[in-house]
């Protein structure tokens, strides 16, 4: 199941919702767990008990971490957690790329080695095992509680909005949400209009644009202005679909109370690569920085060491995103540059070819991350670069649909003026809160302030048309969201099959 479809939208959001606000308090994080689980049966159901194994072996290891902090009967049960956790990432994750890997290196196949599994990758895998080790390693430094309960933590790992595809948690972060929190009205209307934007993200834009970026990596060999339109293409594709996916998973957390962390800051205005890594999925920088690059020594062992984790780091953040030596690649490339950068060989400007150039270097990184091996990146990047011409075959201009140009140039003008749209959102926001805090005080001060009762109906009104047209305008996208839902094939997100 997936948020972008009619089966989310119409019949499990709502009955969960509808079971969630009838729940007592007490009983809510139960429900959370129990609507979890049906959400990731969906898919398969098999799959649900390597969920639940892995909560339960890793909350038995944090209890057994905090009975023993500090001693060595601690230390081998955060061993045991960790290395559990990490064999099911091995198993599933990797054993099919090691074996081929294997098999290529003396020249054979894996069936040829006796190696004859076809192993499913379960989705969402590598983000509970990520959010597992992590509280693992908070209990061990006394960053995380240790007296959880299980369904807490259970409803914590298995958490719907963020299940599938993040953003990356922490439950030392959400300890406090899970024991109490509250949704407001606000929160909830807020709730749900983040989610009305993730999934207009998703569907409006990434969507309609994938088929200039499935063109271009699936034709053989891309002449210039082909190869140039698919890269391009993929690298808004990507953004909009993971941003909105994260979009969709805050504001359904806010509608049951919760705060996430935020996932994305307007990447492509980024004026360096270590800049880009703190506003692209920030989740995963935080986390490869803190249960990473930090136990690796950091920047503690000279200048030497510290490059060298800083590309060790991207090249292992590069194989979490899948098992496939382009992503190993897409890691090095962003690792080389961030080493780079720290030792000042490539300045950090500050203009707009400080920004251009930051855009190049990722779209570069982006053809190894969306090519299916390395023959079709390479291929891509000689068409960037001319060497396969520029003259379009008609075979292939025929497939250049007007529908998908326009919605990239949507693309590019919304990215480009994402950071102004939020200052208008943010502005928008606190002007109807600061109307309606006027029009309380002129409820409750009217007799003892005569400028506030003056101003109060002004203020309030233009609130009320304020909040009317915002809501109008939501509704509106969400509408177009569900036709274009209608009518267009199933589209799951980029980032489920990491």
């Amino acid at each position: 199941m997936v948020f972008a479809s009619e089966t989310f939208l119409f019949l499990f959001l709502p009955l969960f919702l509808l079971a969630y606000f009838l729940t007592p308090r007490r009983g809510k994080n139960l429900t959370i767990l129990l609507g979890s689980y049906l959400f990731y049966a969906w898919w398969r159901i098999d799959f649900l008990g390597l969920l639940v194994a892995t909560t339960v072996f890793t909350w038995v290891c944090g209890r057994g971490i905090a009975a023993h902090l500090g001693r060595r009967r601690g230390k081998a049960w955060l061993v045991a957690g960790l290395g559990g956790n990490l064999a099911v990432l091995g198993t599933f994750k990797y054993l099919g790329f090691f074996m081929d890997s294997l098999a290529a290196a003396f020249g054979t196949t894996p069936d040829q080695l006796g190696f004859h599994w076809q192993i499913i990758l379960p989705i969402g895998v590598s983000f509970y095992v990520f959010q597992s080790i992590s509280y693992l390693v908070d209990v061990w430094r006394k960053d995380a509680p240790a007296d959880t309960g299980l369904i807490d933590f259970a409803a914590f790992i298995a958490l719907f909005p963020q299940l599938i595809a993040g953003p990356i948690l922490r439950f030392k972060d959400l300890a406090d949400q899970f024991r109490d929190r509250r949704s407001t009205p606000e929160m909830v209307a807020d709730g749900f209009a983040r989610f009305t934007i993730g999934l207009a993200k998703k569907v409006l834009l990434a969507d309609a644009i994938a088929p200039l970026a499935d063109l271009a990596f699936t034709t053989a060999d891309p002449a210039n202005p082909v190869a140039w339109l698919g890269a391009v293409a993929y690298m808004l594709q990507l953004y909009f679909d993971f941003s909105g996916y994260s979009d969709m998973a805050i504001g359904l957390g806010m509608i049951m109370g919760f705060r996430f962390t935020e996932n994305f800051n307007t990447p492509y205005i980024s004026r360096s690569i270590t800049e880009f890594w703190r506003r692209w999925h920030i989740s995963l920088s935080v986390w490869l920085r803190d249960y990473l690059y930090i136990p690796l020594g950091g920047n503690r062992f000279g200048t030497a060491r510290t490059y060298f984790n800083l590309w060790i780091v991207m090249v292992l953040g590069g194989l979490w995103h899948g098992a496939n030596w382009t992503f190993v690649i897409w890691g090095a490339w962003h690792g080389t540059w961030l080493a780079l950068e720290r030792a000042k060989i490539v300045p950090q400007g500050n203009g707009a070819l400080s920004v251009l150039r930051t855009l190049l270097t990722v779209l570069v990184g982006w053809v190894f991350f969306r090519a299916a091996d390395l023959d079709q990146a390479l291929g891509v990047l000689a068409g960037m670069a001319g060497l396969n011409g520029t003259a379009i075959p008609f075979d292939i201009a025929v497939q250049i649909r007007n529908e998908a140009l326009v919605f990239l140039a949507l693309a590019i003008m919304v990215a480009a003026l994402e950071p102004r749209l939020k200052d208008l959102v943010r502005q928008w926001r606190a002007q109807d809160i600061s109307s309606g805090t006027a029009a309380g005080l002129a409820g409750t001060d009217s007799g003892t302030s005569g400028m506030v009762s003056v101003m109060a109906p002004t203020r309030s009104a233009t609130a009320a048309a304020s909040s009317l047209a915002g809501s109008l305008a939501l509704a509106l996208l969400f509408t177009a969201c569900v036709l274009r839902i209608s009518e267009a094939a199933f589209t799951p997100f980029l980032y489920f099959q990491f």
